[in-house]
């Protein structure tokens, strides 16, 4: 009896870490079913918040309020995928982002790296909470200690037009495409998988099509 209980007791954590490592899709994988937040978590920093007032599905689209400040991520980790998804700023333009390799407890600011979506800055990094990577460990002149600009002009469409974001995370890179256009990328990043956060932050924005495909 003694020893099966040792057994046990040896096998659990085996069985939890197993469950905790990051998924690596073999095939395409709808992240959101165009129906509810089935395999979503939603989060606020405000505690008893009735999350239905800041992220609703209509018509097989999220579409979020953009307050008090938040996200929502996936239930599973991932890692080695393709992302996508389709935003529109649904009044005016705003701020949010996606952050990947998320790890950690629910805070407004988890740790992750930040794909921003802030209106004309869309493929812009910043690091959060002790996440880096090459190019923001070598910048010298940065003018946010935790941002690395873009490559290149915005590629954003106009207010209220859909537009369309590529994050391929790959090992221990990142590269971002904007409606096409490469954007930016990080090498050497500390981390290489996590949870996949869609960010609320002050305005109304859409998102649709919602999805990873395994890295050709």
């Amino acid at each position: 009896m003694a020893a099966t209980a040792v057994i046990l007791l040896v096998a659990i954590p085996a069985v939890a870490q197993k469950n905790d490592a990051p998924v690596v899709p073999k095939k395409k994988i709808v992240l959101f079913n165009g129906k509810d937040f089935t395999g979503w978590k939603r989060f606020v920093g405000e505690p008893g918040f009735d999350l239905s007032k800041n992220w609703k599905v209509k018509n097989g689209i999220v579409m979020c309020n953009g307050r008090p400040s938040g996200y929502m991520r996936t239930v599973k980790p991932y890692a080695n995928y393709k992302f996508h998804a389709e935003w529109r700023w649904v009044q005016k333009a705003g701020n949010s982002g996606v952050l990947v390799h998320m790890s950690g407890p629910d805070n407004v600011w988890p740790k992750s790296i930040e794909c921003q979506m802030l209106s004309g800055n869309a493929g812009d990094f910043y690091v959060i909470e002790g996440t880096e990577f090459k190019q923001h460990a070598d910048a010298t002149d940065r003018v946010n200690d935790r941002n690395v600009k873009k490559l290149k002009d915005s590629s954003e469409k106009p207010i209220g037009e859909w537009n369309v974001y590529e994050i391929i995370c790959k090992d221990d890179w990142i590269v971002v495409l904007v409606n096409g256009q490469l954007q930016n990328i990080a090498t050497e990043c500390n981390v290489t998988g996590g949870k996949i956060c869609l960010q609320s932050e002050g305005v109304p924005v859409a998102f649709r099509n919602i999805y990873i495909e395994p890295i050709e």
